[in-house]
């Protein structure tokens, strides 16, 4: 063990057996009360998890009042979410109140939730698959501070994970990370017993689990027994009876804890040769003592638990597999349905007077000069953290006055807006840290990493630095600002929610950015949402995106992604039109990181070269702001007219196809007003505070969509068009809307905007028939 992790003197043993009786009573009977005893007019399931709960009570135990420090941070699967509360109580960290309130509103949460829980949670689980790697991109985050903004500790990062989670693909995503292997912080207890929500699991292959863990540069501790059954092997027919555990398949094992004493005596010895030796050692054991063997399983076990967390090795990650019984401890134990089994009045009394616990009192705790009470005291003050002191975010300025080239595409636009950052604001620069899949050169961010570098967790030399043909410099070190990261975009969202949470846990605000292709922002949504959830403030920057990328056929054309920004809750999202844009909501996105009232933020960007000068940006200051404002507000007007027949509402790439439209209808004698949407979202949340829906200003709306100058619309964007509908609602007005519902085809540009109908021609067309 490293001299960065103490770990504190061993608690007596019958000391540390109690509070682990208090703890799974507590979380039984959080659960039961929600269930049984809190009164449900509605007849409808309020749920929890006793059995799941049950088989992490030791596990918790054990971590939480002889290994945490203060520096550590856990995520708890989500399903032990009671056991969490029932050692909060024991520490003092939750008034008695809220033990009745699971799943009620305002009361514990059904997981557990840093923002909505009322006691401490490190990590906001219950996305399978996702809280448990959330401690892997804070070990990440924490480093990255370290590394020039705080001291943050050398606290451990534990995930206590559930073995039927580790069918998740984001679990071995964020495993095989090549950089994760060097994160000597990570723990992770895996809590192997063996039952998924329907069944037994018949194939959990533990061995091949330990191979995997281990091909990925892990350290494998494995806890499968306790002392009782590794006592018992040392007997004569003891090696007889390991083996008969260890081949056994898993329901036959399961089936074992549902037996008595005399059915274990005549299952247990099995079938083979040596069936008569086991049998022989069986009958030396009394019943009791035959019930504890077939159960001591090493998660429940404190001393083979401590043994396996004094050989954590703290230079590269740790999955301890802890065999456990679901229920274990519960008259449901090892039931193959027991997963959501509630105990019935007449079982949880059963175990009030097993555990010596009163059900008409069910939260008192220990006297506080009781060995018990002692101890949860002690650990108390150990585990207690003190808020840290919180920098302020940077002012980020408004607007960097560059005048962009001729022509750009808001891709290209990104890029030099951080450089242009780096220069005027280079307070800001600093805390901005992007993060992209393998994808860095082709969504333009190359002159970015060129000045900011790579970050690693230790320099490397970068062989190619002497080779003139080398336009991208990979220059990597514990200074860098720019990580990357393999092609896993559930890794990279995982990463900006910490980044982006380190405001909360350390005080010190970072500015996270993640760079990857638009059409793959569905497969990082789930993620990414969860991240929000949880209190992580990031920039999603989605680049190239739409049809508009034609030529790389229907399988690269995101269509969904506008509406996915506008439907995310925590989010503001974003599709400039024209690169000034691009600075502008890139800044205002960077003002909203960091805070308590912050938002994350999502760009839709794209490869299609725009003329810069349609955009008639105002050379007047006063003018200028007043459009950068609009556009930070959710829309502008491009084109007035005084009297207009029609209003073409463009958004993205699609404003030099309704320019050209609109010329042409001018040409017509249809006056057509052009209005240019940067963030459905912000319209759609000005629309609802107009209508008393919400508390957000609506002033964009008087701006953009005037009553007086109410007419029929077009509605056009490069994604699905509902996106945009709600827009005719604000005047009740006639609509068209165009836009792509259907997978995309490969081709030249104008022949896919022809195929879907959001040409100019498509356009003026729509605008001929909506206006008669």
């Amino acid at each position: 063990m490293s001299p960065s992790h103490s770990t504190s003197a061993p608690a007596e043993g019958d000391v540390l057996k109690d509070v682990c009786d208090a703890v799974l009573w507590l979380a039984t009977s959080i659960v039961h009360h929600a269930n049984r005893i809190r009164p449900n007019p509605t007849g409808m399931k309020v749920g929890g998890h006793q059995a799941s709960s049950a088989s992490m009570v030791a596990i918790m135990t054990s971590l939480w009042f002889e290994q945490l420090q203060a520096a550590d941070r856990v995520a708890v699967k989500p399903h032990a979410s009671p056991v969490l509360h029932a050692v909060n109580y024991l520490l003092g960290e939750l008034d008695e109140k809220y033990l009745p309130t699971l799943r009620e509103f305002g009361g514990l949460q059904s997981y557990p939730s840093r923002s909505k829980d009322p006691d401490p949670v490190d990590y906001s689980t219950g996305s399978v698959g996702i809280g448990a790697t959330a401690p892997v991109w804070g070990a990440y985050a924490r480093r990255y501070l370290d590394n020039g903004f705080a001291t943050t500790g050398a606290g451990r990062q534990y995930s206590l994970v559930g073995d039927a989670e580790l069918d998740e693909g984001a679990v071995w995503e964020a495993i095989l990370d090549p950089t994760v292997q060097y994160l000597g912080e990570i723990v992770w207890i895996v809590d192997m017993n063996r039952q998924s929500l329907d069944r037994v699991v018949p194939n959990i292959a533990a061995g091949r689990l330990e191979s995997m863990f281990s091909a990925a540069g892990w350290q494998v501790l494995t806890v499968r027994f306790g002392r009782l059954l590794e006592e018992l092997f040392t007997r004569s027919g003891g090696a007889s009876l390991r083996r008969r555990i260890l081949d056994m398949p898993n329901p036959e094992y399961q089936r074992l804890l549902r037996c008595t004493a005399t059915e274990l005596r005549e299952r247990l010895p099995g079938t083979e040769s040596d069936a008569h030796d086991i049998a022989l050692l069986l009958a030396d054991l009394d019943d009791s003592t035959l019930l504890a063997a077939i159960r001591n399983l090493g998660g429940h076990d404190l001393d083979s638990l401590r043994e396996a967390y004094a050989g954590i090795d703290d230079t590269r990650p740790t999955v301890i597999i802890a065999y456990t019984i679901k229920g274990y401890g519960l008259p449901i134990e090892g039931h193959p349905q027991n997963h959501s089994s509630l105990l019935s009045d007449e079982q949880y009394a059963a175990l009030a007077d097993r555990l010596g616990k009163d059900t008409t009192q069910p939260w008192l705790t220990f006297a506080d000069d009781s060995p018990a009470g002692r101890l949860c005291s002690a650990v108390a003050e150990r585990l207690h953290r003190a808020r840290p002191n919180a920098t302020a975010p940077p002012t980020v300025p408004t607007d960097l006055g560059r005048t962009p080239p001729a022509v750009s595409t808001t891709q290209a636009a990104l890029g030099r807006a951080l450089l242009d950052l780096s220069r005027d604001a280079p307070n800001v620069a600093a805390r901005v840290v992007t993060v992209s899949p393998d994808v860095s050169s082709s969504t333009n961010l190359a002159g970015w990493l060129n000045k900011v570098g790579v970050w690693s967790t230790t320099e490397r030399r970068n062989w190619f630095d002497d080779d003139r043909d080398t336009i991208m410099h990979w220059r990597e070190k514990p200074t860098g600002q720019h990580v990357e990261l393999g092609i896993a975009e559930t890794n990279l969202v995982g990463l900006i929610s910490e980044l982006g949470a380190t405001w909360s846990r350390w005080g010190e605000p970072l500015f996270p950015i993640g760079v990857l292709y638009d059409p793959f922002v569905e497969r990082a949504l789930e993620p990414w949402s969860y991240g929000i959830y949880a209190g992580g403030q990031s920039i999603l920057v989605g680049t190239p995106s739409g049809v508009t990328l034609a030529s790389e056929g229907g399988a690269h054309q995101s269509i969904k992604t506008p509406s996915i920004g506008l439907e995310q809750p925590g989010c503001v999202s974003f599709e400039p039109a024209f690169a000034v844009e691009v600075e502008w909501i890139l800044l205002d996105c960077l003002s909203r990181l960091g805070r308590p009232e912050g938002s994350s933020s999502y760009l839709r960007l794209s490869t299609r070269p725009v003329r810069q000068d349609l955009a008639a940006i105002p050379v007047d200051p006063a003018a200028r702001e007043r459009r950068r404002r609009h556009v930070t507000a959710g829309g502008y007007v491009l084109r007035d007219r005084d009297d207009p027949d029609v209003t073409l509402v463009t958004m993205g790439a699609m404003v030099t196809e309704t320019l050209t439209a609109a010329d042409r209808l001018a040409r017509m004698g249809v006056a057509a007003e052009v209005v240019c949407v940067t963030s459905p979202g912000l319209l759609y949340e000005a629309l609802q505070a107009r209508r008393g829906l919400g508390g957000g200003p609506s002033w964009i709306l008087d701006h953009i969509l005037p009553a007086d100058r109410a007419v029929p619309m077009v509605t056009v964007l490069d994604g699905h068009p509902h996106t945009l509908t709600f827009l005719a609602t604000v005047n009740q007005v006639p609509v068209r809307t165009l836009g792509v519902s259907s997978f995309g085809q490969v081709g030249s540009l104008e022949a896919v905007y022809a195929h879907h109908g959001i040409d100019a021609a498509s356009i003026i067309r729509a605008a001929m028939d909506v206006k008669h």
